[in-house]
């Protein structure tokens, strides 16, 4: 397995349709492989096919709360109700975060790594990572969508981690 580089924004990549695949052979099962490898290591919660340059309908999921990981090839969502809005951000955007608004139920049809036809349905952040990825597919990035749209600063958001691993350890240089 190996980590692949993400593509970001301005990447031709990411504003096509992914193409549709026919039959998960051994090659796609690696290339999903380091898709998961590669949503691990940068901290990822979903990761499409067309983030690693690959314009193919593949996407992996791992909600971190007892979902594990969800590899699906051609996804597709068949119901959708309810409604949610919430925080968003994107490997292939990275350090800009913003409010999408999404449906709060999905069902969700496609794949699996051996080409067996499965049905997934998911709620809440579940649900969000499904249809965040399943946009990448569409040439969709949630900035699109987003509203409060807000960057925040890679010196910023490492002093705010180099503070709570003070708070966590209890050492500070200066009374609280």
């Amino acid at each position: 397995m190996a980590v692949l580089d993400v593509v970001k924004a301005g990447h031709p990549v990411l504003k096509q349709v992914a193409e549709p695949v026919e039959h998960v052979n051994k090659k796609l099962r690696a290339l999903i492989d380091d898709m998961a490898e590669t949503m691990y290591k940068t901290e990822g919660v979903g990761l499409a096919a067309p983030q690693v340059a690959v314009s193919k309908r593949i996407i992996v999921v791992d909600d971190q709360a007892g979902s594990g990981l969800i590899a699906l090839i051609n996804p597709e969502i068949t119901h959708a109700e309810g409604s949610q809005v919430g925080p968003e951000g994107c490997l292939s955007v990275p350090g800009y975060f913003g409010d999408v608004e999404r449906f709060n139920k999905i069902t969700v049809k496609g794949i699996d790594p051996h080409n067996k036809k499965v049905t997934i349905k998911a709620e809440g952040f579940l649900a969000r990572i499904f249809q965040h990825e399943i946009d990448h597919l569409e040439g969709h990035l949630f900035i699109e969508k987003a509203t409060n749209l807000r960057l925040i600063a890679r010196n910023c958001l490492i002093i705010i981690l180099y503070v709570l691993s003070l708070w966590e350890h209890q050492t500070f240089l200066f009374p609280l």
